[in-house]
C-alpha cells in the first residue's frame, strides 16, 4: 500500500513540474513577443514623414500601424505592455522615439500621442477578444475606437503642455485642425492596412501563443 502511495507522489510531482514548465515557456513565448513588437513599434518610429507646423513639428510615423498589429494580434495585456515596454526604452534615453529619447521628452507636446498608444492598444486587444469572428472587415471597429483613444490622449496632452507648462497658449480649435486632423486620414488607411494583415497572421500568432493572449480562435478571413 505505501508503494502505491508512493508512487502517486512521485507521478503527482512530476504532472506539476511538468505544469509549471509549460507555464514558464509561456511566460517566455509572451515576453519574446512583447520584446517584438516593442522593437518593431521602434523601428516604425524612423519610417517617418516631417510635417512642419506653426509652432510644432509633427511626425507622421508608422508606429501606429505596430501597435494596431500588436492590438489585432496579442490581446489586451500583452498589447499594452508592448508599449509600455517601447516607451520605457526610450524614456531611458535609447533614442527610439521619432525625434530622440531621454526623461525629457515627457515635456514635449507630442509625447501625449505615445501615451495613447497604450490606451489604444489595450482598447483594440479588448474588442478583439470580444469579436466572434475576426476579419479584415470586423477589425476595423477596434482600429476605430484605438485611434479615437489614441487621438484623444494627443490632443489632450499637447493642449495642457502648451497651455500650462510651455506657457504657448493655443486653442482647440488649432490642436484638432492642426495637429490631429491633419494626419487622422492617413492613419485611418494604416487601421484598414492592419486589419488586413492581422486577420491572416491571427491564426499564426494564436498558435505561437497557445490561445492563452489570444482568447477567441481565428475563423476563416471573409
Amino acid at each position: 500500500m505505501a508503494f502505491f502511495l508512493e508512487k502517486d507522489v512521485i507521478i503527482a510531482c512530476i504532472f506539476n513540474k511538468t505544469k509549471e514548465r509549460a507555464k514558464m515557456k509561456l511566460k517566455t513565448k509572451e515576453l519574446t513577443t512583447c520584446a517584438l513588437f516593442a522593437a518593431l513599434i521602434a523601428v516604425g518610429a524612423f519610417i517617418k514623414i516631417d510635417i512642419p507646423l506653426p509652432m510644432y513639428t509633427m511626425h507622421f510615423t508608422l508606429q501606429w500601424f505596430f501597435v494596431l498589429m500588436a492590438g489585432f494580434l496579442l490581446g489586451a495585456k500583452l498589447a499594452s505592455l508592448s508599449v509600455i515596454v517601447y516607451l520605457c526604452i526610450g524614456l531611458v534615453g535609447v533614442p527610439v522615439f521619432a525625434a530622440g529619447g531621454g526623461p525629457t521628452y515627457i515635456l514635449r507636446p507630442g509625447f501625449g500621442f505615445l501615451l495613447g498608444f497604450v490606451l489604444a492598444a489595450f482598447l483594440i486587444g479588448a474588442i478583439t477578444e470580444k469579436l466572434k469572428k475576426t476579419n479584415a472587415f470586423t477589425l476595423i471597429l477596434p482600429a476605430t475606437v484605438g485611434l479615437v483613444a489614441y487621438y484623444t490622449v494627443g490632443a489632450i496632452y499637447f493642449y495642457c503642455m502648451k497651455n500650462f507648462y510651455a506657457a504657448t497658449p493655443v486653442s482647440w480649435g488649432i490642436v484638432i485642425v492642426d495637429y490631429c486632423l491633419i494626419t487622422v486620414a492617413p492613419d485611418f488607411i494604416l487601421c484598414v492596412s492592419a486589419a488586413v494583415f492581422s486577420a491572416k497572421l491571427r491564426p499564426v500568432f494564436e498558435g505561437m501563443l497557445n490561445g492563452y493572449s489570444v482568447k477567441h480562435k481565428a475563423k476563416n478571413k471573409a
